[in-house]
């Protein structure tokens, strides 16, 4: 799939399931997916060791993957604003309480990074954001 010319909108969509298969494969088993309340909405719901996980992805098109060189020329995670997680961090609240879960929960975030060109993805899972 060339993502080169996708809207902003598809291309989260993109970057949303390329998180998803990450997250399945390191083991997490995949609850829901664009989760909304009039709080918020959550891009995916996990469970991995009795532990719920609402993660938020970040997705970002570029030329080129960071390296130790560029590192800071692309970060999708400038885009983890505060106001944005605190609606994540409340939705979350009301989904748990909804849902009555007694167990530990955590916010996280998986950045994506897809490459123009070649569609090729890095992935980063960066756990407990809150």
């Amino acid at each position: 799939m060339n993502t080169t010319n996708l809207s902003t909108r598809d291309r989260g969509a993109y970057g949303e399931n390329v998180a998803a298969e990450y997250l399945r494969r390191h083991g997490f088993e995949i609850c829901g997916r664009n989760i909304a309340r009039k709080t918020g909405e959550i891009d995916i719901i996990a469970k991995k060791e009795d532990i719920l996980h609402f993660v938020e992805v970040k997705s970002l098109r570029c030329t080129d993957f960071p390296t130790a060189k560029n590192k800071d020329i692309y970060k999708p995670s400038d885009n983890l604003h505060p106001n944005k997680l605190r609606k994540v961090a409340r939705t979350a609240e009301w989904l748990v309480a909804e849902e009555g879960w007694e167990g530990e929960w955590q916010i996280d975030a998986v950045l994506v990074w897809i490459r123009d060109g070649d569609n090729h993805s890095l992935v980063r899972f960066v756990p407990c954001i809150l």
